[in-house]
């Protein structure tokens, strides 16, 4: 667990991501990065359409760095079927996510923002619902 929360917050600040307010709560992190890859891709999404190629680019490469790492750390022993299919998903979105940079498709990058934010809004559900008990 030790690995993972160092892992988890040394990926938090390379990405910028207001790195002070960081929490040791590994569910908080996970929060925090999920809304870390959209709040990117909302960028890169408006760098796209004005034809901001560098701000693109750098938006685009440091949500596909949080989306690898949400990847990497899934415990697929202890998450089975629902972390399988989280790695497949991440899988799915980390291949959207070059062709769209190529494409200048503001509508895949749309698809990857819109499949996060399901995920991290079940991820939401689930931890208030285990820190309501």
């Amino acid at each position: 667990m030790a690995h993972y929360m160092n892992s988890a917050m040394n990926q938090y600040r390379q990405t910028g991501i207001a790195a002070a307010t960081v929490e040791t709560d590994p569910v908080k992190l996970i929060e925090m990065l999920l809304g870390g890859a959209i709040d990117r891709l909302a960028y890169a999404r408006g760098a796209m359409l004005r034809q901001e190629r560098e701000a693109k680019h750098h938006y685009l490469t440091s949500a596909m760095s949080i989306i690898e790492h949400l990847r990497l750390v899934l415990d697929v022993d202890a998450g089975g079927d629902i972390a399988r299919n989280l790695r497949r998903l991440y899988d799915y979105m980390l291949g959207r996510l070059p062709a769209a940079n190529l494409a200048d498709d503001p509508a895949a990058v749309d698809e990857v923002i819109g499949l996060l934010r399901e995920i991290k809004i079940g991820w939401d559900v689930i931890t208030a619902r285990a820190r309501a008990h």
